[in-house]
């Protein structure tokens, strides 16, 4: 390399050189910076071996840390002029509504959330499942396009948590399970007539809010596929209860997050969140009549079969 131009390279990069302590302490906070997301696409990405007290995931982020460590030490120059271009892309995002400080900002925080406090999820094996009880019945009461089920359903949506921000991608499942909270706080359990398997539409059930499992599965169902969710019904012998499609276990991380810290935090408080895998790794979250909250406890652990409205 010619003297001249070597002279112009370490004039050029004197400029950007920092002194001892702040050279470290950019290095680290670019380190971290670049560390968060890269770490929320790899673990979002690979299989989970579910190790216990998530060490996988610990180990993972320690490794990500050490290799960007070592370029950042190697290539730091460069590096701190990255970090300049990095910042000015997080603002410009946040600027004009995509990916911003605030979308890494409730990724991270998410994610830290699920890893500290485990969901219980159960599997669900579709193929063993038998034929569904009354199912010609079931999907006939489920009346989610008569005007009364479906004013309920907006009512129940203007009702409970219109004023939650920020997580404009999941509202269809906060509006769903405004949906499960109406029904919860109203719902009367009553038996149906001895000697006899009563099934209520959902448009009946909605004027008294009162019936026994399945009248309240019917309704649940109803009412959130009227709100444009995916629900469907398990039967467990002797017990019909509703759930709900959230997504996959990318999406659990923000639901558990939505659930826990933001619509039900009395309700959830010191509470696991129960859900069921399917064979596709679609992840139905519990609706039953039994929980306080979204994935509450299931009443039976028994699955004899499964009704999916699509």
């Amino acid at each position: 390399m010619p003297n001249e131009t070597k002279s112009k390279f370490q004039e050029i990069k004197s400029k950007f050189q920092l002194k001892e302590p702040w050279n470290n302490l950019v290095i680290f906070i670019l380190n971290i910076l670049i560390a968060i997301p890269v770490f929320i696409i790899i673990h979002q990405n690979i299989l989970d071996p579910e190790w216990p007290f998530q060490i996988d995931r610990i180990l993972l982020f320690i490794f990500i840390i050490g290799i960007i460590q070592l370029v950042l030490r190697a290539l730091r120059t460069i590096m701190i002029i990255c970090m300049g271009i990095y910042l000015v892309v997080l603002l410009y995002g946040s600027t004009i509504g995509n990916y911003g400080f605030m979308a890494v900002f409730e990724d991270y925080r998410s994610m830290m959330y699920l890893m500290l406090d485990n969901a219980n999820p159960q599997d669900l094996i579709i193929s063993k499942l038998l034929p569904f009880p009354n199912k010609t019945k079931i999907l006939n009461a489920i009346d989610y396009q008569n005007p009364k089920v479906r004013n309920f359903a907006v009512m129940a949506t203007s009702q409970n948590f219109r004023n939650v921000k920020g997580y404009q991608n999941y509202r269809t499942i906060i509006q769903c399970f405004a949906v499960f909270k109406e029904i919860k706080e109203k719902w009367n359990y009553v038996d149906d007539p001895k000697g006899k398997e009563y099934i209520a539409a959902a448009s009946e059930s909605v004027m008294h809010f009162s019936g026994d499992c399945d009248d309240h599965s019917i309704l649940m169902a109803a009412s959130i596929r009227a709100v444009g969710g995916t629900p469907r019904l398990i039967h467990t012998g002797g017990h019909i209860y509703p759930e709900m499609l959230i997504g996959d276990k990318k999406d659990l991380e923000t639901i558990n997050y939505l659930i826990k810290e933001v619509l039900f935090v009395r309700e959830s408080k010191g509470k696991e969140i129960h859900y069921h895998i399917d064979e596709r790794g679609q992840i139905w979250l519990n609706l039953d009549y039994t929980a306080r909250y979204p994935g509450g406890p299931f009443m039976s652990e028994e699955i004899l079969g499964a009704l999916t409205l699509n």
